[in-house]
């Protein structure tokens, strides 16, 4: 991995080439999309499906836009103004993986917070980009399309080469190498989080059993690797729900899949109370949490994005609700939420303090300076009240 992305960092594009020529059979002579086949992949898409990404990306312009922090400025104290100014990064990058299923889903959700924030340098890549996903790039307006994968692009973003704009923050999910890659460099690019397997937990009482189970299908047919946890407390719910995914799996397309991540790494748990699926809930802290009751949000502490009621499925919010769904994995979502406007963003704090402000002021800031040793911190501020 390292030698890798040492590799591109020295020698920029014959590196990232040929990687990419081994890795994901790249047959163009540059890793950039041209803009005509991005804007014939857009003219080919069927229309249900550019009402799809109309439909969808005006609901995540929404959410991101309600997320947006607001540039604020006020006057806490006599002669003493305190704020915030709200600043866009320069560059960033979204990876869109290319593995099982293409995900022109993960476009709308990369690109269009970073277009909120105001960034004004938007990449995207992809090992083997789909027309679907060079089609939505090119409906969104983004010019920067890279086939390129794994560490090599990661590195290519990170540092930059003459066809690759650096980036300040690379964001989006992929493969074992891409996380790896995006962990390694963390510090010397921005990243949004090391993504894992994906995962479901849904708390009920009552329900559906055909709902849960489709739910826990649903996430299963991701990855083999994937999870889907029921806690109920109620045995014949969960038995009903066992019984409903065997039923749904017979005639699921992806059920080969789905099959082994329900067998590996899914179970239904009955619990004791409510009470009892929460507190096992927030310690697993999941990606994506179903709960019955709006009254139990409350007491959610650790989810990477929280669905609520029957008819609030997490396919929902997959693609077409607004919130995102690039969300942390694996007990990461104790440490943060989901990809949002704000990874895109910098909020600057801003104070001024005029004479008295600072008069007030001083004997707390030199005692704690002196407290510190830093003598020089203490005189910047006697030399003002002082002259000297």
């Amino acid at each position: 991995m390292r030698p890798i992305l040492e590799d591109v960092r020295k020698r920029g594009d014959r590196a990232l080439l040929e990687y990419a020529r081994r890795f994901d059979g790249l047959d163009r002579r540059t890793v950039r999309v041209a803009p005509k086949e991005l804007s014939d992949a857009a003219a080919k898409l069927p229309l249900e499906f550019r009402n799809a990404v109309a439909v969808a990306g005006a609901n995540i312009r929404k959410f991101a836009t309600m997320q947006m922090p607001q540039p604020q400025i006020r006057q806490i104290a006599p002669g003493l103004r305190l704020g915030q100014i709200i600043r866009p990064l320069d560059s960033v990058a979204a990876y869109i993986p290319a593995g099982r299923y293409p995900l022109p889903s993960t476009i709308m959700m990369t690109v269009i917070p970073a277009q909120v924030a105001g960034v004004q340098s938007i990449s995207i890549c992809s090992p083997r980009p789909v027309p679907e996903v060079l089609g939505t790039a090119h409906l969104l307006g983004v010019a920067n399309v890279f086939q390129m994968g794994g560490a090599q692009a990661i590195a290519a973003l990170a540092f930059g080469t003459r066809t690759v704009p650096r980036a300040d923050r690379i964001v989006g999910p992929g493969n074992i190498y891409v996380a790896a890659a995006k962990k390694l460099l963390a510090g010397e690019v921005g990243i949004d989080f090391v993504a894992g397997p994906t995962e479901i937990l849904i708390i009920a009482a009552e329900g559906d059993p055909r709902f849960l189970a489709a739910d826990m299908l649903a996430q299963a047919e991701h990855d083999v690797d994937a999870s889907a946890i029921l806690l109920t407390t109620s045995k014949r719910l969960g038995a009903a729900v066992a019984a409903e995914i065997e039923m749904q799996l017979q005639n699921l397309p992806t059920a080969a899949i789905a099959k082994k991540a329900i067998a590996r790494n899914s179970a239904v748990v009955v619990t004791r109370s409510i009470a009892e699926a929460i507190d096992l809930s927030n310690r697993f802290a999941p990606e994506h949490l179903s709960i019955a009751d709006e009254s139990l949000l409350p007491q959610v502490t650790h989810a990477g994005s929280v669905f609520i009621g029957a008819y609030s499925p997490e396919a929902a919010g997959d693609y077409a609700s607004g919130p995102n769904h690039v969300l942390p994995t694996g007990g990461a979502a104790r440490l943060r939420g989901g990809l949002s406007v704000t990874d895109f963003v910098k909020v600057v704090s801003v104070q001024r303090l005029n004479e008295s402000a600072l008069r007030r002021l001083a004997p707390a800031i030199t005692t704690l300076a002196r407290a510190e040793g830093l003598e020089a911190h203490a005189r910047s501020v006697e030399v003002r009240r002082n002259g000297r």
